[in-house]
């Protein structure tokens, strides 16, 4: 298996170009030059979401990418590349990695997890897995059925973990999900400054993304309208 990515990104920036679609900067066409503007800022590595944006980006800078596609299905809080469908979109424009939705909740259609992954191993075996998840329990079940790294994307995004941060009490969970698996693990979620990126790496994070605190600058504005608020 091609492990050129991991080897890429090891000890760096992998910056996240997403804009959904009730944002202003939804574009394929914006988050290329996003992109664009993260290479030259010194980035390893592109995260994105949808066929449209992988593809305007992997046509615009040569950066590795990881791709999702984030997808609403009734009756299932699974939603990023949730099925192998949404995996098969984004094969047509080949990503390096996918990132799959890996916590514990009940993905829609007929395969769950442990499915799904054999599926893709079995369609597409150059391509790597990511597993985002929300507690070291699914990190270590990611590990058991072999993604390649594991993400801490979804930490204080589901039900179970709402209102934890990735950097409460130094990174905690970070630091217990790299005491209980040897699979590369990726710091993503809630990493808003550069002190916290190198934390992260030195408490030995493979790679860290970084979203929101660099391309979402309604969110990065609100930061500072908020803290003059507060001030006032």
């Amino acid at each position: 298996m091609n492990q050129s990515m991991l080897t890429t990104i090891r000890g760096k920036l992998v910056v996240s170009c997403q804009a959904l679609d009730d944002e202003p900067l939804h574009s394929d066409f914006i988050m290329s030059r996003m992109a664009l503007a993260a290479m030259q800022g010194g980035a390893a590595g592109i995260r994105a979401n949808s066929v449209a944006d992988v593809k305007a980006i992997r046509a615009t800078v040569p950066l590795p990418v990881i791709g999702i596609i984030k997808r609403d299905y009734p009756a299932s809080d699974v939603y990023i590349t949730a099925t192998l469908k949404e995996v098969r979109e984004l094969m047509a424009v080949a990503p390096d990695m996918i990132a799959l939705d890996a916590t514990a909740h009940q993905r829609p259609g007929e395969l769950q997890l442990a499915g799904l992954v054999q599926r893709i191993r079995e369609e597409f075996p150059a391509v790597l897995l990511m597993a985002d998840v929300a507690t070291v329990e699914e990190a270590q079940n990611a590990q058991t059925l072999g993604f390649d790294c594991i993400g801490t994307t979804l930490h204080g995004y589901t039900q179970e973990t709402q209102g934890s941060k990735l950097w409460h009490d130094d990174f905690a969970f970070l630091r217990q999900v790299l005491a209980h698996c040897d699979t590369p693990v990726i710091a993503e979620g809630n990493v808003d400054t550069p002190e916290m990126a190198v934390r992260c790496l030195t408490l030995g994070a493979h790679s860290v993304v970084v979203g929101g605190a660099i391309t979402r600058p309604q969110q990065i504005t609100q930061s500072f309208t908020d803290a003059i608020h507060s001030a006032g």
